[in-house]
């Protein structure tokens, strides 16, 4: 089992910065991709950032110039660097994390979701 703790939401001003924080732990024999999604009142979960094990990044157009992705691989950690927030970009965030046991068994877990809130 792989437990995912999320961490960073709030209510922030437009313009404003956020720091969301995924931290992953447990059973974790090989990490691969980790990522950000979100999903905003009414409307389907979206892919938001993701990165791989090597690095590599891709984004949403939505939020490319604005949002940062990045990895700690020694603590099991991605975090999502949000700045010049829209009111748009309101909605509950949530990382997904994926990887392979001993065995090469793939898995994929996702977190608990964070809500982001941006208004005047």
């Amino acid at each position: 089992q792989v437990q995912l703790v999320e961490s960073g939401g709030g209510l922030v001003q437009p313009g404003g910065s956020l720091r969301l924080s995924c931290a992953a732990s447990g059973s974790i024999f090989r990490l691969n991709a980790m990522g950000w999604y979100r999903q905003a009142p009414g409307k389907q979960r979206e892919l938001v950032a993701t990165i791989t094990n090597g690095g590599s990044t891709n984004y949403a157009d939505s939020v490319k110039g604005r949002f940062t992705i990045s990895r700690d691989n020694a603590k099991n950690t991605v975090y999502l660097q949000m700045n010049s927030l829209k009111p748009e970009d309101t909605a509950v965030y949530y990382c997904k994390v994926s990887g392979g046991t001993m065995s090469s068994i793939p898995w994929a877990y996702w977190g608990q979701g964070t809500q982001v809130t941006v208004s005047s």
